[in-house]
């Protein structure tokens, strides 16, 4: 079961050797938005990381934990009732440890996130 369950739906998920491109759509009644902001509700950043994180999960079919992300840029708000539909591009690369993923988040033509993390294997 998802940390996030009910937050977002994977609509598609396209995978090519390294490569993945995941669709989802953004739950915009999900409780998350009720304190992340009244009445301005924006996709908090830890949020974002766990989908990566889970649509990782799913490709590789082992559980992860992330053992270190860098160069996270947040560069648009995700507003769930006026973008709710996100693509996911993930580069995922297998290291000695587990995975590394690069990440470039984006709605319609708008890059909203971009960020590298390292996972290891549970």
């Amino acid at each position: 079961m998802s940390k996030l369950e009910g937050l977002y739906t994977l609509d598609d998920l396209s995978v090519v050797d390294t490569s993945a491109t995941a669709k989802i759509t953004i739950n915009k009644y999900h409780i998350v938005f009720d304190g992340h902001f009244p009445d301005n509700p924006v996709m908090p950043g830890v949020c974002m990381m766990q989908i990566i994180k889970e649509i990782t999960e799913k490709i590789t079919e082992k559980t992860l934990f992330m053992q270190s992300a860098s160069n996270i840029k947040f560069m648009a708000i995700i507003n769930p009732f006026k973008t709710p539909k996100l693509e996911l591009q993930l580069e995922i690369t297998e290291t000695v440890e587990g995975y590394k993923v690069r990440n470039t988040s984006k709605f319609e033509e708008t890059v909203a996130l971009k960020s590298t993390s390292n996972f290891v294997t549970k």
